[in-house]
């Protein structure tokens, strides 16, 4: 398995997320968008997710050929967002966020369908390597924090760019899988989603993402508020990741002994917690430490059940589809409708209400799975 490899391209793609996610905002904020205007911009990246997974992801599970989609996303991605450069004007910016995000979110659910085919039954070992996306999220949101108090927020299309240049050299180095579909899937799609466990996963999914709105919308900008400089929100936001990190190294031990379901939970239990802290105590370093502390169950214990319970339910022709949905209605319609709400709210009821609202909805979710999400079997083995 090219352990090395695989870890390369998530280590450059969530490097960008790292810059794209907690300083787009001020960047847009630079050019005098309003809170409203923002929040529609991040919808915007998120958005085209519901769409741009499944189009790609059909093509990908017609074709076979997942790692040649993720390359041509990549190279389109990097050539669209170059249009930054050229104007910064409402619908400019629109155009190109469209465009841009339309191939930039088509490649990671791709990937994905490869890193389990080169994984076949070791899927628990996926962790693992996601890991390192992780540590490129650490490195770049921690070093463009005091970059940015220094040089300015200007200068971030500039980083974007190169970073999304690296994905697609990393996408090169990444042959097909030899692995197969399983020749005797015959379950289709509609009636896998339809069982009840996995139908509720999804809302799950897409409702932990929906809560996230404000986070990645506006946490940075929240934070400054209050009077935090930048390097310490950047500072904040490694920490969170480095939590995330931790939380993947033990993801292995961790599933034999509590299994998929009960992590879930308690990841969407704590998540609904981390939004209350942020939401009253945000004049508090140490709550806010201790929220970021919280990203360990808020992104990477739940990322890393959701996706293995994905991995099983949608198997063998199925996968590609699957990753995809889970891509298109957890960070997809999830995150768009968490930006709007988020935008919205935030301009007409302040942040704090803002952050209750986003606790809420993690409580519904862990509602929502407590009744309904019962896998069976939800312990893989170890090898």
């Amino acid at each position: 398995m090219p352990y090395w490899r695989l870890s390369a391209f998530y280590l450059f793609y969530f490097a960008s997320l790292g810059a794209l996610v907690p300083y787009w905002g001020l960047y847009l904020q630079s050019l005098d968008f309003s809170p409203q205007d923002i929040g529609l911009f991040m919808a915007i990246i998120m958005g085209t997710k519901i769409v741009s997974p499944n189009i790609w992801g059909w093509v990908a599970d017609h074709t076979g050929k997942s790692i040649v989609i993720v390359r041509l996303g990549c190279l389109l991605a990097a050539i669209t967002f170059a249009g930054v450069f050229m104007g910064t004007g409402y619908w400019w910016l629109i155009g190109t966020m469209v465009l841009f995000s339309f191939f930039w979110n088509a490649v990671l659910p791709q990937f994905e369908v490869t890193t389990f085919n080169y994984l076949g039954e070791s899927s628990h070992r996926y962790s693992r390597i996601r890991l390192w996306g992780s540590v490129g999220f650490v490195l770049t949101v921690a070093g463009l924090g005091p970059l940015l108090g220094v040089l300015g927020v200007q200068i971030l299309p500039l980083i974007l760019m190169i970073l999304f240049v690296g994905i697609w050299l990393a996408s090169l180095l990444v042959s097909e899988s030899t692995s197969k579909h399983e020749a005797s899937e015959k379950v289709s799609l509609y009636r896998i989603i339809m069982r009840p466990t996995v139908f509720v996963l999804l809302l799950t999914c897409f409702l932990m993402q929906v809560s996230h709105g404000p986070y990645y919308t506006f946490y940075t900008i929240h934070m400054e508020n209050q009077g935090y400089s930048r390097g310490f929100i950047g500072q904040l936001w490694a920490f969170g990741v480095i939590a995330e990190v931790v939380a993947f190294l033990l993801m292995h031990r961790l599933v034999p002994v509590f299994g998929l379901r009960n992590l879930l939970l308690a990841s969407l239990l704590l998540t609904g917690l981390r939004w209350f802290v942020v939401a009253y105590y945000v004049d508090s370093i140490e709550m806010m430490v201790f929220a970021q502390l919280l990203h360990a169950a808020s992104f990477g214990v739940y990322h890393a059940c959701a996706i293995q319970l994905i991995h099983q339910y949608f198997a063998g022709r199925n996968q590609g589809k699957g990753q995809a949905l889970y891509s298109s209605l957890s960070f997809g319609a999830g995150g768009a409708v968490g930006s709007l709400y988020s935008g919205a709210i935030w301009e007409n009821m302040g942040a704090s209400f803002t952050f209750v609202v986003a606790a809420i909805t993690a409580l519904v979710a862990f509602f929502l799975s407590w009744v309904w999400i019962r896998p069976e079997n939800d312990r893989p083995k170890v090898c």
